[in-house]
């Protein structure tokens, strides 16, 4: 029996185990036709969760409710799953922060949310205060995200998957972008996470919310008879006008509107190229021996100059990069944000020195003959560098580009701390 998830295909719960799944390897399938408030209580559903909330996770060996234990038993299935870290201490962090997105994060922005969607009695002290304990939360984290990519570690975890999710709902129904630039480390966080492939297979196309939604009524409970207003036995029926029935909100984290086509890149709209950036890649990849002869080569055969062009660049503030696990984590946030360019663009990330400051300098091959406006507009990183186009007819400039795709060490007289690749 396959892994089936009972939710429906928008509930940000629901998209923990979905995304933690991609990661794992681990197959699991959405209920199909799951509708919120029929699907859930029908008898069925109760025996799996008798309070009737979602999602559950139906196993072989029984249900699973409750969206983050839902998360850890999908994570657990795979051995040595690196969701988990590598070390006690690490899945101590990672159950850390597992515990205070669900606590101090999402919980403060349900408080903010629930009233204003008529769910809740809205009353403006209860709002200030969850929006002050949500600020509170957003500036610890704000803090800590300000020396580190993700949440523990060095590379996505359980805990930046449960994290996330529960700034999605934020982000995408209340936070607007007045709100959140208080918190930048935060902002950097959220925008690389759910442009992680993996991520972005699941949440689709995010978008910020540019406004907060309007209170709307909750229903008042009726009052009991004794308190209700005695009517005059000759007092005249007034006409009640029906106004026309309103759409109904969709329940936070539930079906929404489906979203509008996205407009073509102006790069698919360029004349073919005779190279293909894919096969490329793979020779990249796929070369483990006499690298020069094999995949530099290759490289230069299949480089379309009218297609394609390449750009060094250099860190403009280097000597700010005095901590070694800094400046890399400063480069791999950088090559995060760059994958809205995966289909368009490779590139090579140098950090170089022994000792600090670290210089960090980088090529890039670019679909078309300059650096795409998208990227430019998008990734704030890309104003941080000195960016120069490659003359190839010069041959100290050609030469500096096999270089900088082969890792050659010593570069430029100095050893190399790390080089990274984006493909």
């Amino acid at each position: 029996m396959a892994l089936v998830l009972h939710a429906g295909k928008t509930n940000k719960n629901a998209y923990k185990t979905l995304i933690a799944a991609e990661y794992s390897g681990i197959k699991v399938e959405l209920a199909q036709n799951f509708e919120m408030g029929v699907s859930n209580k029908t008898p069925e559903f109760l025996k799996m969760n008798p309070i009737g909330k979602v999602p559950v996770l139906e196993t072989p060996d029984g249900p699973v409710f409750e969206s983050n234990a839902i998360a850890r038993y999908v994570t657990r299935l795979k051995a040595d799953n690196p969701l988990y870290g590598s070390s006690p201490i690490e899945y101590g962090h990672i159950e850390q922060w597992i515990d205070f997105a669900s606590l101090e994060i999402d919980a403060n922005i349900g408080h903010w949310f629930r009233p204003r969607m008529g769910r809740a009695v809205y009353l403006p002290p209860f709002e200030e205060a969850a929006i002050a304990a949500l600020k509170r939360a957003l500036g610890a984290l704000n803090t800590h995200l300000a020396s580190n990519t993700f949440l523990v570690g060095h590379s996505v975890t359980l805990a930046d998957i449960v994290m996330t999710c529960n700034l999605y709902m934020g982000f995408s129904r209340l936070m607007t972008k007045s709100f959140t630039s208080e918190f930048p480390h935060v902002e950097r966080y959220f925008w690389t996470m759910v442009n992680q492939p993996n991520f972005s297979k699941i949440l689709g196309e995010v978008e910020q919310t540019a406004s907060v939604p309007p209170v709307s009524s909750a229903k008042k409970p009726a009052l009991p008879k004794e308190h209700a207003k005695p009517k005059h036995k000759d007092e005249p029926k007034k006409e009640v006008k029906k106004e026309p029935a309103k759409p109904k909100e969709a329940p936070v984290g539930e079906e929404e509107e489906a979203p509008k086509p996205k407009p073509k890149n102006p790069l698919d709209l360029l004349p073919p190229s005779k190279m293909i950036l894919d096969e490329w890649k793979r020779l990249y990849s796929n070369t483990k021996t006499n690298f020069r002869e094999v995949a530099i080569k290759g490289f230069w055969d299949m480089y379309d100059p009218e297609g394609y062009s390449l750009w060094f660049c250099d860190y403009k503030y280097n000597d700010e990069n005095t901590v070694s696990f800094v400046t890399l984590n400063k480069v791999g946030g950088f090559l995060q944000r760059m994958d809205l360019a995966r289909k368009y663009a490779f590139g090579k990330m140098l950090v170089i020195g022994s000792e600090a400051p670290f210089k960090v300098k980088g090529l890039w091959l670019f679909r078309g003959q300059e650096i795409p406006q998208f990227i430019i507009d998008e990734c704030y990183d890309m104003e941080l560098y000195e960016w120069k186009k490659v003359d190839i007819s010069d041959e100290a400039q050609k030469e500096r580009v096999n270089q900088m795709i082969e890792d050659q060490e010593p570069f430029e007289g100095e050893a190399l701390l790390d080089a990274k690749c984006f493909k």
